[in-house]
């Protein structure tokens, strides 16, 4: 978890026009990964509140990896009400206003949308960057340095909402795939479709032709972006933005989101956003860098074989979060119980 100075925590954000803003996505509930992530009374921690290996959590990876491009004051946090005992102590120092507090968690673009209204009443020329809090990366300064030419080409409005594919290292086909119009590089190029989860085989053929991985990481305008999800649907963005309003001088914990959220349809960035809009999006390439959604225990164990991570250095304070290692080896060693006693052979992943 990260612990920053308690002289930050209440300083308001100045009103800036035309900055960078991140936001990080730490609402999911990270069921997929449940056989690893109970505590020690059998309550499921989010993933994101869980570190790879004994140290920080990845949400704390998430919000250093979002101080490489933003302040912390233009740093924005989306979170649910039930995760606060997770979380409340991990963005204490955090400007308030930037803690974002879903009643519940309503999919990755509803969230986005939440932090939009935040963002562009500060700043109405805002760029933003979207980052996952719940993924693993082994270089932090190959991505750092992706991120920072994908803001670059905002400011020189080249783009106006641009994903981070990462060049696959390997096949494989639990992850979904973005193909490039042309082939990608440093700069921005056309997205020609999404390919989600294909077999091996339609993997290895999409490598081959230049596919990405979509690692749900973006960079955009943040008028634009926000007009990307209208373009699905206005209804939805209206009533956010209104409840958010309604809710001031403090929406996290206002009536209006709350009734709203209750029956607010699940949206999906990737599936019910972007799938579809291809012509209105661009990719960028970043180099192969040790990216995981770290999404399945087999995930987890490949990630775990990888050498040690690479940071830029950064001056944190930071207290252990549930490992994810050591819930894996714990695990294995329970199965190899089980296989002692049963006389049966399996093999373990990872």
């Amino acid at each position: 978890m990260i612990e920053v100075e308690p002289r930050t925590a209440r300083r308001a954000a100045p009103r800036l026009i035309g900055q960078t803003w991140a936001i990080v996505l730490a609402g999911g509930e990270g069921t997929r990964l449940k056989s690893l992530t109970m505590d020690e009374v059998g309550q499921n921690v989010p993933k994101q509140y869980c570190s790879l290996r004994s140290g920080p959590s990845l949400l704390n990876e998430a919000l250093r990896r979002a101080e490489m491009v933003a302040s912390l004051a233009r740093v924005c946090t989306v979170v649910a009400q039930q995760h606060r005992r997770w979380w409340g102590r991990s963005l204490a120092g955090f400007p308030a206003g930037n803690v974002i507090v879903q009643p519940q968690n309503r999919g990755t673009a509803n969230g986005i949308v939440l932090a939009l209204a935040y963002v562009l009443e500060r700043d109405p020329l805002a760029n933003v960057v979207v980052l996952p809090s719940d993924h693993y990366v082994r270089d932090e300064v190959l991505l750092g340095e992706a991120l920072f030419r994908v803001v670059r080409t905002l400011r020189a409005d080249e783009a106006k909402v641009v994903l981070l594919g990462v060049a696959p290292d390997e096949i494989d086909p639990e992850l979904g795939y973005i193909v490039p119009a042309h082939a990608a590089g440093d700069a921005p190029v056309g997205v020609r479709k999404f390919v989600e989860k294909p077999s091996p085989r339609e993997a290895a053929a999409l490598i081959d032709e230049g596919a990405l991985w979509n690692s749900f990481i973006l960079a955009a305008q943040a008028r634009a972006l926000l007009d990307l999800v209208c373009d699905r649907d206005a209804t939805v963005v209206k009533k956010i933005r209104a409840a958010w309003r309604r809710d001031l001088p403090t929406p996290s914990t206002g009536a209006a989101l709350a009734e709203l959220y209750r029956t607010l349809p699940a949206l999906d960035f990737s599936r019910d956003i972007a799938a579809g809009r291809e012509t209105s999006l661009s990719v960028v390439q970043v180099p192969p860098c040790g990216w995981s959604d770290l999404g399945t225990p087999e995930r987890v164990a490949k990630a775990l074989r990888r050498p040690p991570p690479i940071r830029a250095p950064r001056a944190v304070t930071c207290t252990a979060a549930l490992s994810l290692e050591e819930r894996l080896k714990t695990r294995q060693a329970a199965s190899i119980a089980r296989v002692a006693r049963c006389g049966t052979e399996i093999v373990m992943a990872g």
